[in-house]
């Protein structure tokens, strides 16, 4: 589109085909072409000024504009149609081997699984086929500042908890003084650091003001769990946070608490009087009449209960146990289903992280020499069935890893912080993790790998001597890898026989989730394996991973322990990026900037989700989300088969005839 301005020179600017001297009814016709010119750039600048400001929506994009527009019908990735009823059962992740509370926001104790997804609603919620956007849930409309220095939200008049009372402004300011305050854990205080604070403007209307413009802010708030006022209430006195422990949640999710059998298994009951149930941002969603965790401590008997109809679905990380367990005759039969389902997600991270807070992995060196020990390429032949390939960096697959050399926009970040980076920043390819060859003249055989690695230790002054790696003081090197539930066991097996023939004992710590939890908020480990799933547009959440107010802060995800001005800069442009482009270029660089240090050995990853399901009990929409994990994919948009419904039903009136014959 033209510039007005030249447009007005082209119509009204000197022509030699127009007399010098213009006739009185052609001024007149031009002063008002002009007041008419004027009175346009005048409409146009308040039309912008009202756009920059902000006029209250139905939702919020961090970069462009909605996609839905007002008052859309459902989402495409769901059946609006679907039947209520019905149940499903599901197995608990492994590394939840019990659970002792029902707060989920607190550092001490374990929660169950699935109860942020299942009883807790916020005022926006995300669109899985359009990233860095969100539509209204418990809020109706969302209003961001034009200096972006504030979101207004105006909460639904439909809103209620499960006591029947309204979801109020009141309720919302709790919430946030709550999470964010020091009887939750730390990590969310981390999270909301941004946000400063939360102001009633009404009964339902209410202002997130922030620390500074950030697109991303109006997000983060719109994210935030919303809670009652009443729970957390004994005798009308109000219980410090972490001493709310067995009291129900007061939520306006979906679903209740119902039957529970700690140490076994946990019942969610869907509300039949949810509020939400008909509201567009959720039609056909949530479905399951009941929906039953299970738990299994251990990963074989948790399979062979799969196997034998203990529970329905399940999800498996292991390329070994999908190609070689979860066979057999219910899978022969039909009885049971495996799939593998694709995805447009950014690549999860997956890896062993170091902690650079133990002295003797504080030197780049050492870590980068451990980390030549990983044989990926033997593992994936002889224990992965060549399934995965390996993780490069922090965004694997994504848009924001970083490749080769800086570019021109990276150069524009990094150059500042010239003095603070090592040259190889900007002098090196980023570096990759070791590929080994079988081929002995390669120069990347694992042997050839651990002479560099050996070379590495000795430059940062470790030795081999009196049977092992020495530091100045004659201190051996000893590191260990801490786990729970022992699923990597076969793989730091191997790395620690490689390891060996550098003279550093690897020792393997399996213990139970709860004390792998305390050991890890208080950064008490040398490495530790974790996985962080994969964003369209990360942001705040690279705060707690990486920023060094995380390095301090106990529970905190910065189990790096890094504390870098350079990171911490790159931090701040990524939070406040205002374009695509401009997130592009910033995590580029920071991905650039983390693997220069060698903080983690990379693992591996697969392009899609392997699920395993009983045939015959569920239906789903024809319509994948483009990004979705699939438990919540599952839970959310799959409803039961006629058959599964009814067998719910002849239960429930069974159990119902017991009671009554019991009176």
């Amino acid at each position: 589109m033209q510039n007005p301005c030249f447009r007005w020179q082209c119509f009204c600017g000197p022509s030699p085909l127009r007399p010098a001297a213009a006739a009185p009814a052609l001024r007149a016709l031009t002063h008002l072409l002009l007041a008419l010119f004027v009175l346009f750039v005048l409409l146009a600048a308040a039309a912008a000024n009202q756009a920059r400001a902000g006029a209250p929506a139905h939702g919020y994009a961090q970069f462009g504009d909605l996609a839905l527009p007002p008052g859309f019908a459902h989402f495409a990735h769901v059946n609006p149609q679907a039947p209520r009823g019905g149940s499903i059962t599901l197995v608990s992740p492994t590394r939840i081997s019990t659970f002792d509370k029902f707060n989920p926001f607190t550092l001490k104790g374990t929660a169950p699984p699935g109860m942020w997804l299942l009883m807790f609603e916020s005022l926006l919620t995300p669109h899985l086929d359009e990233p860095n956007s969100a539509y209204g849930l418990l809020a109706e409309s969302v209003q961001v500042a034009a200096d972006g220095r504030s979101a207004t939200f105006r909460l639904h008049p439909r809103a209620r908890f499960h006591n029947g009372e309204p979801v109020l402004a009141a309720d919302v300011q709790h919430s946030f003084e709550t999470l964010t305050g020091v009887h939750a854990a730390p990590q969310l205080r981390s999270f909301f650091s941004e946000i400063t604070g939360v102001q009633v403007l009404g009964e339902r209307l209410l202002r997130f003001d922030f620390a500074r413009p950030n697109p991303e802010l109006p997000l983060i708030a719109g994210s935030m769990p919303v809670f009652s006022r009443q729970w957390g209430l004994e005798n009308g006195q109000r219980l410090p946070f972490d001493q709310v422990v067995l009291q129900h949640p007061i939520a306006s999710g979906p679903y209740r608490i119902g039957p529970v059998n700690f140490g076994r298994d946990i019942t969610f009951v869907r509300d039949p009087h949810w509020w939400a149930a008909d509201l567009n941002v959720r039609r056909g969603m949530f479905n399951f009449e009941r929906i039953t965790y299970t738990i299994f401590r251990d990963p074989t008997a948790q399979v062979q209960a799969f196997k034998a109809g203990e529970f329905d679905y399940m999800q498996s990380f292991i390329s070994r146990e999908w190609a070689r367990t979860l066979i057999g005759r219910p899978f022969d039969r039909g009885e049971l289903i495996k799939r593998e389902v694709a995805h447009h997600n950014a690549g999860d991270f997956q890896g062993f992280l170091f902690n650079t807070r133990r002295p003797h992995l504080q030197d780049a060196r050492v870590r980068e020499a451990i980390a030549l020990a990983l044989d990926f390429e033997w593992m994936n032949r002889q224990l992965f069935f060549n399934s995965f390939e390996r993780m490069r960096g922090f965004f694997t697959a994504s848009d924001f890893e970083a490749r080769g050399l800086p570019s021109a926009d990276e150069l524009a970040l990094l150059e500042p912080l010239r003095a603070q980076l090592p040259a190889a920043v900007f002098t090196q390819p980023v570096p990759l993790p070791p590929v080994t060859r079988l081929e002995l003249d390669s120069g990347q055989t694992l042997r050839d790998h651990l002479r560099r690695a050996r070379d590495l230790l000795a430059a940062a002054g470790w030795r081999y001597r009196d049977g092992a790696l020495r530091n100045a003081q004659g201190e051996p090197m000893v590191i260990e890898f801490l786990d729970s539930g022992g699923g990597m066991g076969r793989v730091v097996t191997p790395l620690q026989n490689n390891l060996r023939r550098l003279g550093i004992e690897a020792r393997y710590r399996v213990v139970d989730f709860a004390l792998l939890q305390r050991r890890l908020d208080a950064f008490d480990f040398d490495l530790t394996s974790v996985r962080w799933l994969g964003s369209q547009a990360p942001g705040a959440e690279l705060l707690d991973r990486f920023g060094s107010a995380a390095a301090t802060t106990p529970g905190s995800s910065n189990l790096i322990g890094l504390r870098d001005p350079a990171v911490d800069a790159l931090l701040e442009r990524a939070v406040a990026a205002r374009t695509r482009p401009e997130l592009v270029a910033s995590l580029r660089a920071l991905d650039r900037v983390l693997r220069h240090q060698h903080l983690m050995i990379p693992h591996w990853y697969g392009s899609v989700h392997r699920i395993a399901y009983r045939a015959g009990r569920f239906e789903q929409p024809a319509v994948l989300p483009r990004y979705f994990q699939p438990e919540g994919w599952v839970l959310a948009t799959w409803w039961a088969s006629a058959a599964n419904r009814a067998e719910l039903q002849q239960r429930q009136a069974a159990s119902a005839a017991r009671a009554a014959g019991g009176r």
